[in-house]
């Protein structure tokens, strides 16, 4: 069946939409603000996809950012804090359910969907990106789930991957929100292929007409190497502890500096949001399909909406940038086994629900 294709989106729409040839082409454009994601953009997404897997001239379609500095920073971080501070969240949870919906269709779309992941790709980026069937990154690729760094919990289904990296890999990069390079994402399980930057132009252009599999046939090299494989020794011997505070205990114990460098890391992060984690990432493990995973990222992200940390969090990373949040609770202790599961009680729209 052949469908009608979007129309060609105007300059300055946040999201670029074209065909040429057979690759239907999707630009996320706001690279000012590093092409964070808002509703409208999410909307795009979905609307174009919901389209394309109609059309039968459209073989392959391909994400890639505006800008020089990264596909995509995330989700609009000051624009969910304004609705948080200002608006009760409504908004916020109405965009995450979209977007949970849209990584959704992006797992499970029927033709490639290849994601360049140059650059900076983080949060919400991972999201549209990293449940893609081709997965691209280059020498500048730096991948990241950094939430709890802003007193918020990995969502887009980034418990889903994290929970399945090799080893204690995913618990390690989850709690330190710590960003990763090419051959650590390739080991890690969140992109596929490496391709050299200065030949990503030439990549995307044979998609026209190529393949996706035969463009990275052609176009594809051995990754640099990463840090993280040499490493796996203390990481999985550190993070498979059962709470956030013998994680702790035993990187503080282990006798390698890059141990203790990640517990005075960790140590900067949000109680809560630690402590909700390590849970979303276990209970993650024991779950058999994305969409019950991003279910979960749904219930423990609405109710962060009624925590102090996530307003907080933005408040100093992002508004005032003093990089001093004030956590509260301000200690692990203090986050009791309660406050925990509150965060996977039922929301009061659930997201296999009607909005």
């Amino acid at each position: 069946m052949t469908g009608h294709s979007p129309a060609p989106a105007g300059p300055d729409e946040p999201v670029l939409v074209r065909r040429e040839g057979r690759a239907g082409h999707l630009r996320l454009n706001r690279p000012r603000a590093l092409n964070a994601l808002n509703h409208a953009m999410v909307r795009a997404l979905a609307t174009a996809l919901a389209s394309w897997e109609q059309d039968d001239e459209v073989a392959t379609v391909v994400l890639t950012g505006a800008g020089e500095r990264g596909l995509c920073a995330g989700g609009d971080i000051r624009g969910i804090h304004e609705d948080v501070t200002g608006g009760g969240g409504a908004a916020s949870a109405a965009f995450w359910r979209d977007e949970y919906r849209l990584n959704a269709r992006i797992a499970r779309f029927p033709k490639p969907y290849v994601a360049v992941m140059d650059g900076v790709v983080m949060g919400g980026g991972v999201g549209v990106s990293a449940h893609g069937d081709v997965r691209v990154v280059t020498e500048r690729s730096r991948v990241a789930m950094p939430e709890t760094g802003i007193g918020f919990v990995p969502d887009v289904g980034g418990t889903w991957l994290l929970s399945r990296a090799p080893g204690e890999l995913g618990t390690h990069l989850a709690l330190t929100a710590s960003p990763v390079g090419a051959g650590d994402a390739l080991l890690c399980g969140l992109a596929d292929h490496f391709v050299p930057a200065d030949l990503l132009d030439s990549f995307v252009g044979s998609l026209a007409e190529r393949e996706a599999e035969e463009a990275v046939r052609r176009y594809a090299e051995p990754a640099p190497g990463g840090k993280l494989e040499g490493q796996r020794g203390w990481i999985d011997a550190c993070y498979a502890a059962d709470s956030v505070e013998e994680i702790l205990r035993r990187l503080r114990d282990h006798g390698s500096r890059e141990a203790k460098e990640a517990a005075v890391t960790i140590e900067t992060r949000s109680p809560t949001a630690l402590k909700v984690t390590l849970e979303s990432l276990r209970r993650a493990r024991r779950l058999d399909s994305l969409e019950s995973t991003l279910e979960q990222e749904f219930r423990v992200s609405a109710a962060t909406l009624s925590s102090p940390d996530f307003a907080e969090g933005v408040r100093a990373q992002i508004i005032d940038k003093d990089r001093t949040p004030r956590w509260s609770p301000a200690s692990l202790p203090e986050v009791s086994a309660t406050d925990v599961e509150r965060h996977f009680a039922p929301a009061p729209a659930e997201l296999s629900g009607q909005t």
